[in-house]
Formats: structure tokens, C-alpha cells, sequence
């Protein structure tokens, strides 16, 4: 059966089975599973078994406790070649990158790295010397790339986590072609040192995984600056929460949308559509043109050039040690001018100013993965072309500094997958994660190419985590109303909804846009107001106060269960003719008469 990690690691901690049984079935599995071409290099298994007992003595609360994993070969892992698909690249590196160093040290296990377009230089799986990993979901498909091998392997079960990279799409493609959750995270959450670049500062080590949490689960162990790594960011992971109320979800606008002729694909964007509306969220057409122009930037502009810069002397002392198209693709990086790549950056600026925009109405993005699926027969008689269409859905995310989710969506009756991608500024994982696993446990969908049902979703906690504080607000930051956006953009989550002690009136202030003003009165002479209590960041709670005007400020409210928390309170001043409306019990139930 295949085995999700909180499966795995909740067996390991109740003694049901041992981190060296897990570690012996994998690979079983893979020898069983028998595709050579997903694995470049094998851990020796004697060794594995070794460091799986060396677990016994170890803490059995560590978040990944035993759990098997396999690393795309352009990331370092200690003792193992590092050859990026190129066999005259390779090295043996003396030392875990930061991210696998940081798996290790939260109890996972190296199994072994797995195969890859060359340099991470395509979106379909076939550009290696080692071959073409099968796709385990449907056997002619391309198995996509540029992670090929770790999609492949989590999809077959033979791992139930797998690193990838994504700079243009690698970790989300292929996750939507073998039917599993691909995570793209905020760029420099994950460090890179250790990471075989291909567009240095685009690079993100990528998650696949069977469901969201498990992706959550494994991000949250690796997501930590590195002072090693001058492209990291402090970008702690969120707490996961339930679907949210009130969420608007981009749609793009009619007739944008580019399948080229897969009526079936076609078909199930617009059914994911309708789920996430049976869900609960708002679907608002937004324009798509900027983000195909800014995809188009990728390849068309100068950050081909980082690529070549990887592998110039490569190029110049042996040019047959490279895969045909990768060469012709990146040969191209060592024609562009400096007035050419400021004129791109130019221009990308200002189409990331539209971005924002976009994101000012819509909490996140929902875009089909890719526009259709291919076999490999297809490709390889037309690598460039269909390798391009491709990528017209993720080509833009890093380019514009956004985080991205890839989730299984359907299976389409010809048994090609399906799955849709969530999109949202930097910061914003967690956001993502509890809008993505809600929509796949929806989905009903077997788990990767196996006939295993998903695991029903787990509890999410309420409580507050790490540095977050608690914020009580009553009007206009309500979910789904009209200044919610500054809450969710500082990765506001929303706790709860609730109800004050009856200690308060509530007043409509004559502001734009409508705000309500609450005020303390003595206990129990006043009403309650419903309420919601949202969690921010240490610093998204300093933020978000510095932007409330007078006579608006923050005070400590009483919850009709005896609990206190800052929220929002006015200055009595204000008040003079002012109307109270605390007959109606809260903002929302006024603002609903008045429509």
C-alpha cells in the first residue's frame, strides 16, 4: 500500500512497525518497481538500514521520524553524486546541502537522487543520458520534468516525499502529470546552498508529495534563513488552517484561457472552478495577458544567460557532453546584451506592478498546471515547441515573486491527470496549503498512480503558533469584506469566529469605506458583537496597527468565554452623531440589512 508521511511517522512513534522496516519495503518497492531510469545513484541499502536503527535511540517526535526520501540529482547529498544529468559535471560533494541537511536532522532518510532534465532545463522528462523514467499514472505520457525522477518516484510509492527544484515550473508540471501535490515555496524560504543552479536568482527547491500536509509538513522543516545563502529570506511557514470564509479566487477571463484543443482539459478547469465555488470561495475574473507576457520572458529575455553561466566552460571544453536541446537552448544565453537585460528588467517591473494589482482583489490565483498533456513519442519528435506550451502557466511565478501550490484535480476518462495550481504573493504558503487541501480531499481522488484513497483530512488547530498574536476584529476586516485583503496579505489566518462579552455598543462611523466603531461600555451593560479573531506574525501585527487610522485603535477585548485579546476598539469622541446599531448583533448583520 502506499504510505503518506503522517501515516509513516505516526506508526514509527506508536511502535507499530520500525524505521528500518520502512526503510527495507522501499526499497523493496523499488526493485519490484523495477524503472531504472528514475534513480541516478542508490544509497547503498546497508547503510540506510543503518541510519534508520541509529533512529531507535533518537527523539520519536521528530516531524519526519523515519520517513524515506529521494533527491532530485542537482541537489547535493552527502557521499552521493551531484551530476545534474550530465555525467562530465559530476562531483561527489562532502557535504548535505542545507535543505537535505535539514531533512536528516528532522529524521528523514536519503534513499537516493533521482534523475532530470539536464541543468533542470525542461518541463517534460526526457532530456537525460539515463533515460526516461515511465510514467506510472499512464506509460506513454511524458513523465514531466524538470524533476522527473522525484515526481515519478513519490507517484509510484516508492518514496512518499521527494525534493525537486522549480524555477519555471519543474516542481508543479510533473506533479500534475503523476497525479500528486507539487509545492513551489515562497522564493528563498528553502535554501539553496548546495544546489546545482539554473537560474540562480529564480531557484527554489521544490516539494512532491501524496497530500498538502505532508508537502506543509516537510516545508516547515526546512523553511529557515541560511546565512550561506545570500538569496535566503526569513519566511517562517504559517499554521494551516480550514477553508476559509469569504476568499476570492482569480479565475482568468473569458476566452483567455489556452488548452490548445484539449476539450477534456478545457473540461476539468472549469469543474475545479465550480468545486472551489461549492467550497465557499468568490470566483473573480481577473486578466491573464500580463502573466503570459511575463512567462514569456523567461525564455525570450535574459535569464537564459544564467543558465549559460552555469554551464559556459562546459559548453567550450566539451559540447557534446550536453543534450542536444539543452545546448541549443541555452547557447542562446551568451547572445543577449546589458542594454537588452535592463530593457527586460524594465519591463518586468512594471508587469509585477500589475501583479499587484491583480492581488489586491483576489486572495489567490487558480490556473490549470499545464494546458493539456503529451506522450513522449510527441515530445521527442517536437521537444521545443510542446516543451514551451507546456510551461505558459508557470513560467511567470518566479519572475513575479509569487508561491505556488500544484494539486491533483481529475482524472479524465482517457486516464490522463488533471490537476490546477494556486498562486499567491510571497509569504503566502500556508494560505495556499488550506485552500489546496480542502479542494483535493473534495476531489475524492485516489493518491499518485495507486488505487489508495486519500487519507481524510486531519484537524487543523486553532491556536496560535510561534510569534503570532491574536487580533479581534469586528467590521471591515471581516472575511470577505472590504479591507479582509489587508489582513491576508500580511498572512493574516483566520482562528475563529466568536462573540464579545456583552460589554459593548457598536456604532456606524461616517467613513470610506464603511467601517464600524466599537465601544467598551460597563460589563454586562451592553451587547455582544460577533467577531472574528485572526492571527499575525509578530511583524504582520506590527504592520497592520500602523495602518489603522483615528479614530480607530487597538485596545484588549473581552470574548464572551472570559478570554481576552487586541482588537479593534474607537475613541468615544467620535461618536457624536454617529448611529448605534447594536441591536443588530454585529457588522455583518447590518451591513446585510442595508443591501
Amino acid at each position: 500500500m502506499t504510505e503518506t508521511i503522517a501515516e509513516i511517522v505516526a506508526a514509527h512513534r506508536a511502535g507499530l512497525t520500525k524505521p528500518s522496516d520502512t526503510i527495507a519495503r522501499c526499497y523493496a518497492r523499488i526493485r519490484a518497481h523495477n524503472d531504472p531510469a528514475i534513480f541516478i545513484s542508490l544509497r547503498g541499502e546497508k547503510d540506510a538500514l543503518a541510519e534508520a536503527e541509529a533512529l531507535a535511540d533518537k527523539d520519536r517526535s521528530l516531524p519526519l521520524y523515519g520517513v524515506p526520501v529521494a533527491v532530485k540529482d542537482n541537489i547535493d547529498v552527502a557521499g552521493l553524486p551531484t551530476t545534474a544529468a550530465c555525467p562530465a559535471f559530476a562531483y561527489t560533494p562532502s557535504r548535505d546541502s542545507t535543505a537535505v541537511g535539514r531533512l536528516r536532522a528532522a529524521g528523514a532518510i536519503i534513499v537516493g537522487k533521482t534523475n532530470l532534465d539536464q541543468f533542470a532545463t525542461g518541463l517534460v522528462g526526457v532530456r537525460s543520458p539515463y533515460g526516461i523514467p515511465k510514467n506510472p499514472v499512464r506509460a506513454d505520457l511524458v513523465p514531466g520534468g524538470s524533476s522527473s525522477g522525484s515526481a515519478v518516484a513519490v507517484s509510484a510509492g516508492l518514496v512518499p516525499l521527494s525534493l525537486g527544484t522549480d524555477t519555471a515550473g519543474s516542481g508543479r508540471v510533473p506533479a500534475m502529470l503523476n497525479n500528486i501535490v507539487g509545492l513551489k515555496p515562497s522564493l528563498g524560504m528553502i535554501s539553496t546552498t548546495g544546489l546545482v543552479p539554473a537560474c540562480r536568482t529564480l531557484d527554489c527547491i521544490s516539494v512532491f508529495s501524496l497530500t498538502v500536509d505532508d508537502a506543509v509538513a516537510a516545508l516547515s522543516v526546512m523553511a529557515a534563513p541560511d546565512p550561506l545563502d545570500p538569496f535566503s529570506r526569513d519566511r517562517p511557514v504559517a499554521a494551516v488552517t480550514a477553508f476559509p470564509k469569504g476568499v476570492k479566487l482569480g479565475i482568468p477571463r473569458s476566452g483567455q484561457l489556452i488548452f490548445f484543443g484539449d476539450k477534456a482539459a478545457e473540461a476539468a478547469y472549469a469543474a475545479a472552478a465550480a468545486r472551489f465555488a461549492k467550497l465557499g470561495a468568490e470566483l473573480v475574473e481577473f486578466d491573464l495577458e500580463p502573466f503570459y507576457e511575463t512567462a514569456r520572458l523567461l525564455y525570450e529575455g535574459p535569464w537564459v544567460a544564467e543558465r549559460y553561466l552555469v554551464i559556459r566552460d562546459l559548453l567550450a571544453s566539451d559540447p557534446d557532453a550536453i543534450h542536444p536541446v539543452t545546448r541549443e537552448i541555452t547557447i542562446g544565453g551568451a547572445r543577449g546584451s546589458a542594454a537588452d537585460t535592463f530593457a527586460a528588467l524594465y519591463r518586468l517591473q512594471g508587469l509585477r506592478k500589475v501583479a499587484e494589482r491583480t492581488f489586491a482583489d483576489v486572495d489567490a490565483l487558480v490556473l490549470p498546471t499545464a494546458p493539456t498533456a503529451y506522450t513522449t513519442a510527441d515530445v521527442l519528435a517536437n521537444p521545443i515547441e510542446l516543451n514551451s506550451r507546456l510551461g505558459i502557466y508557470t513560467n511567470f511565478v518566479n519572475l513575479l515573486d509569487l508561491c505556488g501550490l500544484a494539486v491533483p484535480a481529475a482524472m479524465r476518462s482517457d486516464g490522463i491527470p488533471f490537476g490546477v495550481t494556486l498562486l499567491a504573493p510571497a509569504g503566502r504558503d500556508a494560505a495556499l496549503a488550506s485552500l489546496g487541501r480542502a479542494f483535493h480531499a473534495d476531489t475524492a481522488l485516489p493518491v499518485g498512480a495507486k488505487s489508495i484513497p486519500l487519507p481524510p483530512l486531519a484537524p487543523v488547530s486553532p491556536s496560535l503558533h510561534g510569534d503570532e498574536i491574536a487580533i479581534v476584529v469586528v467590521g471591515a476586516h471581516l472575511s470577505g469584506m472590504a479591507l479582509n485583503h489587508e489582513l491576508t496579505s500580511l498572512g493574516g489566518r483566520l482562528l475563529e469566529a466568536t462573540t464579545t462579552a456583552p460589554d459593548y455598543k457598536l456604532y456606524a462611523l461616517s467613513t470610506t469605506p464603511p467601517k464600524p466603531g466599537m465601544l467598551r461600555i460597563d460589563d454586562g451593560k451592553g451587547s455582544a458583537m460577533a467577531v472574528e479573531i485572526w492571527a499575525l506574525s509578530a511583524a504582520g501585527f506590527g504592520q497592520f496597527v500602523n495602518l489603522i487610522p483615528p479614530p480607530l485603535s487597538i485596545g484588549t477585548i473581552r470574548l464572551a468565554d472570559g478570554r481576552t485579546a487586541k482588537g479593534f476598539l474607537v475613541e468615544p469622541a467620535a461618536l457624536d452623531g454617529a448611529r448605534d446599531i447594536s441591536e443588530f448583533g454585529g457588522w455583518r448583520a447590518y451591513m446585510a440589512q442595508k443591501d
